[in-house]
């Protein structure tokens, strides 16, 4: 019997949590999940409300035109949608797609709040009673808010949602969201009610002692409640002066630093009418998630520390709030404070800088409560609960994980359980920072979102999570705040620090990479489009500052940020200089202006920006490499950004670039030696090269500084710093210091392209690289991303003298397969599996003694290892200046670089050494050998 061709999904724009569009035309996508070997779509039907048909030619698939009328009002519409191949062999309609239009056509309500606040940032209770007829049908709440807005309808929330509206560049645009309410509206009276915080509205930015508040000093909110009636009569019920306002209820204070204050004694009294805000912002439907309570987790233990106080470790480093249930006496003041980790047995609250991420509640007595603030979130694994009255049952309390709530579409596995961790670790570091806005740091007195952050980290947040709409939404304000500064784009969007900064490479260059990568990984063409001229502006604010040269040279840079080797008090001093970032980057934003100009339609400036791309290009080749093919700084991101942003394009020079990277990453004995620019390069830069080994070395690395020390070192997110933690457990005494930031956790994108060995290379993945990376010490690794174009599944295990190989190709896609052994074949949709020898020839490994040089045991993973114990066990002072000043890749014998090592070293190091190579023999005289790494 035929497979049958069956649509598994069909959905409207960026969103598949509601019905609810934030445009009245909105693109329509699909995914066809099985059909008969070879079948393709040739093209598709979409029915509107089970009557109007329109006919689609061709194969395409993600984000198509709505091929109807635009949507008039919020009256909900079902799509249906059929595929038709080549032969006719065509689908059954799919099931219905719900769709109503979010955006409201004419906004009227203004912003209201309180008349007389009595300090910044007071937070506000509105209400006011509403009366509903019989034979209502349809009701829709649109809500937006200067600040942090919770609606209810008779005490019951009209949603699940938190921190809405959400932040965005308040000088520009402020979003609403939209929710049916009908459920909610039996005929008769009810009661509206809106919390509201300061949020980031009010929140005082900067650093140093004392912050600024840069919005305004009061929250306001601005809501329509849209009413329809069975005979055709309508109702919008807006904010206005009529409304009550109150600052006397249980929420006393609230912000995203300092954390939230209520008392439960408190009712809302003192009533007075609500004050009128003027302000010019029209709100604007979302078009991409809200921030939503995920999952809640228990503590894995509760430490009595005195009479009332608990200590809770949730065995994860996480970002939300705490839930307490509780039942005290009026007046108990129960104090929570947040921490990421411990130090010396306490909670390490200087990494928080002036952020106090406290919250307090007093007790009314009136039985059991169950308690969490409504307008601020803490990053921690650690909390402590001072004022519990009595014992606490450990049930009572567990930790709300929150974040902006994007679909989850990619899984890795492997054979290295530290490597599986990395992996996890990435992925919640995502979701805590992924809130709202992408954010450097949850939990300390910033949580900006960083630009140089977010655009290292695209390619992997494309990968893990459908963050499409979400990292759109924050494009919009990234080219706002550019087009104040005449193209030049801030170190963070929303733009809350103002600094005066001129063009910073890798940080403005998030205005040229996101938006490509958006469109490459999700088909989000419409991004590219919208987003052009910010594109264009980005470089062009470059251009006034180049030298005779061409280069982008001697300007302030934050360049390799947080190279390993840089001081800890200055994060930029790395060992690639700011030059060389810079002209790589412009390079590389001028390429993509170029290649966007031709995808988008404005063939006007394709000659112009590859002009500048190429002249740059050669301006690089001139003054940073050497005619040996050396990089003027012999470091590892100087090699990596010349050749994975294919500034060297000479083969032989190619060659001696990467074989140049080797020897640099082994001179480190293969300790990582990159900082947020060169991190998400230098393993391809490896692989591209010849020099798969050495990427092996580096990624399975566990000493300090590597991906997997962190792991090592119990950490369950991505650390600012390679070091955030010292080795003694003490927290790295720089001023700066996070254990959660996602950017050194780029790496992950390289784990599914390269290890699993799914790569893209059409958008959306219409066609696919399938072309694993063999990795040393790994037995198998896998990927399952869901991608536009339907789930793809690739991996490889050994076995034996063999190599297993499998991948699922989905119907909408085409797969290039390169085998281990050189074979390249192409297969359309459907499971294939490929057994291929392993592969041989790699001579075996030397005995090592002390003769051996520092190369010789470099090469050898557990002679180095070996090395490194026995140096750490003997004397961890003299190690650790070892480690600092050994090049491995001297060809001297290892007592002409240790030759101050202390004596009853030399000889437990002599007789390690000799155990291993006793070993080795034992092995081969059993026929076990040893592949020389």
């Amino acid at each position: 019997m035929s497979t049958p061709v069956h649509i598994e999904s069909v959905s409207a724009e960026r969103r598949r949590d509601t019905p609810f569009v934030a445009t009245d035309r909105p693109r329509l996508s699909w995914i066809v999940d099985s059909a008969p070997s070879g079948w393709k779509q040739a093209r598709a039907q979409v029915r509107l409300d089970g009557a109007q048909v329109a006919h689609l030619e061709g194969d395409d698939h993600v984000f198509v035109t709505w091929p109807f009328a635009p949507l008039q009002d919020d009256a909900p519409h079902t799509i249906e949608l059929r595929v038709v191949g080549a032969n006719d062999q065509a689908s059954d309609w799919s099931a219905p797609l719900v769709v109503r239009l979010a955006q409201v056509a004419e906004w009227k309500a203004p912003f209201i709040g309180l008349a007389t606040p009595t300090r910044p940032a007071h937070p506000v209770l509105l209400s006011r009673t509403i009366d509903v007829a019989e034979g209502l049908v349809s009701a829709v709440m649109h809500v937006s808010a200067l600040g942090i807005a919770a609606v209810t309808i008779d005490d019951t929330s009209i949603d699940d949602s938190v921190l809405g509206p959400g932040w965005t560049s308040y000088d520009s645009r402020v979003l609403h969201d939209t929710m049916d309410v009908l459920p909610l509206l039996s005929p008769g009276s009810h009661d509206l009610r809106v919390a509201l915080t300061g949020g980031w509205y009010t929140e005082e930015y900067g650093f140093g002692p004392q912050g600024t508040r840069v919005y305004g000093e009061q929250p306001a909110v601005a809501a329509e409640l849209h009413l329809r009636w069975a005979d055709g009569r309508r109702q919008v019920i807006g904010t206005d002066a009529s409304w009550h306002a109150t600052g006397t209820w249980q929420v006393v204070d609230s912000g995203i630093y300092a954390g939230e204050t209520v008392d439960l004694r408190r009712d809302p009294v003192d009533h007075a009418p609500a004050v009128i805000i003027e302000t010019p912002l029209v709100p604007i439907a979302r078009g991409f998630e809200p921030v939503r309570r995920i999952e809640t987790i228990a503590p894995v233990s509760i430490e009595r520390t005195s009479a009332d106080t608990y200590r809770l470790d949730f065995g994860q480093n996480l970002v939300g709030n705490l839930r307490l249930s509780v039942n005290g006496p009026e007046g108990t003041e129960i104090t929570v404070r947040h921490a990421e980790v411990l130090e010396n047995g306490e909670l390490a609250t200087r990494p928080l800088r002036r952020a106090s991420a406290t919250d307090r509640y007093i007790l009314d007595g009136g039985g059991h409560r169950v308690l969490e603030p409504m307008g601020t979130f803490h990053g921690f694994r650690f909390a402590e609960i001072s004022g519990w009255p009595g014992e606490l049952d450990p049930r009572a309390i567990v930790a709300v994980v929150i974040h902006t709530d994007m679909r989850r579409t990619a899984w890795f596995d492997s054979s290295a359980p530290l490597l599986n961790r990395l992996h996890e670790n990435v992925v919640w570091s995502m979701r805590g920072n992924f809130l709202s806005v992408p954010s450097d740091c949850p939990q300390r007195d910033e949580r900006m979102g960083w630009t140089g952050d977010a655009q290292v980290f695209a390619p992997t947040a494309a990968t893990l999570f459908d963050c499409d709409g979400f990292l759109s939404n924050w494009l919009e304000d990234l080219a706002f705040e550019q087009s104040k500064r005449d193209g030049i784009v801030p170190f963070v969007v929303p733009d809350v620090l103002r600094f005066p900064v001129a063009p910073t490479a890798a940080w403005g260059d998030a205005a040229t990479v996101i938006p490509t990568v958006l469109a490459d990984r999700f088909g989000d063409e419409a991004v590219l489009v919208r987003q052009f001229d910010s594109m264009r502006a980005w470089v062009d604010s470059i251009l006034p500052l180049l030298d005779a040269d061409g280069l982008w040279a001697n300007h302030n840079q934050l360049g390799d940020w947080l190279d390993p080797l840089a001081p800890p008090d200055a994060p930029s001093l790395a060992q690639t200089p700011g030059d060389i970032v810079a002209t790589a980057y412009l390079f590389r934003s001028a390429d993509l202006v170029a290649r966007t100009a031709a995808r988008v339609g404005r063939p006007e400036f394709i000659a112009r920006y590859a002009a500048i791309a190429e002249r740059t290009r050669q301006a690089f080749l001139a003054a940073y490499v050497t005619p040996l093919g050396r990089m003027t700084a012999d470091a590892p991101t100087a090699y990596a950004l010349a050749l994975v942003f294919g500034i060297s394009t000479d083969p032989r020079q190619r060659r001696a670039l990467g074989d140049r990277l080797a020897h640099v990453s082994r001179r480190t004995a293969f300790h990582i030696a990159t900082g947020f620019v060169g991190t998400p390069l230098v393993l391809d830069a490896l692989v591209d090269t010849g020099h798969v080994e050495t990427a092996g070395r580096l990624l399975l690395q566990t000493g300090y500084p590597s991906w997997l020390y962190p792991v090592t070192m119990g950490a369950t997110t991505v650390w600012e710093r390679w070091d955030s933690m010292l080795p003694d457990g003490s927290v790295n005494p720089g001023e700066m210091t996070s254990f959660n930031h996602y950017a050194f956790g780029a790496v992950v994108d390289w784990l599914h392209r390269r290890v699993a060995g799914v790569t893209p290379i059409e958008r959306a993945y219409r066609r696919i690289r399938f072309a694993p990376t063999l990795v040393d010490g790994l037995e198998h690794a896998a990927t399952t991303i869901d991608t536009p174009s339907g789930r793809v599944i690739g991996g490889w295990e050994r076995s034996g003298k063999t190599i297993a190989l499998r991948l699922t190709v989905p119907v909408h896609s085409t797969a290039e397969v390169v085998l281990p052994d050189g074979t390249a074949v192409e297969v359309g949709h459907g499971t294939h599996s490929w057994t291929v020898p392993a592969p041989t020839g790699r001579s075996e490994l030397p005995l090592p003694s002390l003769e051996s040089t520092f190369r010789e045991i470099a090469d050898d993973a557990d002679a180095l290892a070996t090395v490194l114990a026995t140096l750490e066990e003997q004397d961890p002072a003299y190690a650790a200046l070892a480690r600092r000043r050994i090049d491995w890749n001297v060809e001297d014998p290892l007592p002409a670089g240790l030759y101050d090592m202390p004596p009853a070293a030399f000889g437990a190091l002599a007789g390690a050494l000799g155990n291993l190579a006793a070993t080795r023999s034992q092995d081969r005289a059993g026929g076990v050998t040893q592949p020389r790494l």
